[in-house]
């Protein structure tokens, strides 16, 4: 009797923490579609790991690449509806922070499609954030 309660307990912990992985998972993949679809403020600021001086900071609606392959971030800002992208390279003593400063009302299960009408319809439209 025993050892059926105690495998009873064991597999309702091992159930809540593989839905508590899930969940921080889907959370987590759900915050950066809103920041990468340009619906909340970051802040990137890339640092001088051996002198501790901040080289570059940033502030504004960005989606930002990590590129590997090129030690390179690859940071696209959207101001006022016009779109620019920068490029900073990385060394092996150069860092960088990316802060989340304004994050998005988020829900586990809810998502969003964006789609940018010039693709679809070739007319000016007006579009308010």
């Amino acid at each position: 009797m025993n050892k059926k309660i105690i495998g009873i307990v064991i597999s309702i912990v091992l159930v809540m923490l593989i839905a508590g992985c899930t969940e921080a998972s889907r959370v987590s993949y759900n915050l950066s579609q809103q920041a990468d679809n340009f619906n909340d403020v970051r802040q990137l600021t890339v640092i001088n790991c051996i002198q501790g001086d901040v080289l570059f900071q940033m502030t504004g609606k960005m989606s930002i690449k990590a590129d590997i392959t090129d030690n390179q971030l690859e940071v696209v800002v959207e101001e006022n509806g016009e779109y620019k992208k920068h490029f900073i390279g990385l060394s092996d003593n150069v860092t960088y922070v990316v802060e989340d400063i304004t994050s998005g009302d988020v829900d586990k299960y809810k998502y969003t499609l964006n789609f940018n009408p010039k693709m679809w319809i070739p007319i000016g439209v007006d579009s308010i954030d």
